[in-house]
C-alpha cells in the first residue's frame, strides 16, 4: 500500500492504490484533511477548506448586516 508523509504532523499516511490526483484522504494521527497532489511519488498537501465543496457549509449571510426588506 502506497504511503506519504502528512504535511501537518509528519506521520506516515497510507493511501489506497487506486487513489487518483485530487482525491481526499485523512491523516489517522492528526485528522488533517489532505488532498493528493502527486502520484509518483505520492504527495499530499493540506486541503484548502475554503475551496472544499461541502453543501452543509454555506455562507453565513446573517453576518453581512444587509437589511433590504425587498428580499
Amino acid at each position: 500500500m502506497p504511503t506519504s508523509i502528512c504535511p501537518e504532523c509528519t506521520e506516515e499516511v497510507f493511501v489506497d492504490a487506486e487513489t487518483e490526483q485530487g482525491d481526499s484522504v485523512n491523516c489517522e494521527e492528526c485528522s488533517a484533511h489532505l488532498v493528493v497532489v502527486g502520484l509518483d511519488p505520492i504527495e499530499l498537501d493540506l486541503q484548502d477548506e475554503a475551496n472544499h465543496d461541502d453543501p452543509s457549509k454555506g455562507d453565513d449571510f446573517d453576518g453581512y448586516d444587509y437589511d433590504d426588506q425587498r428580499y
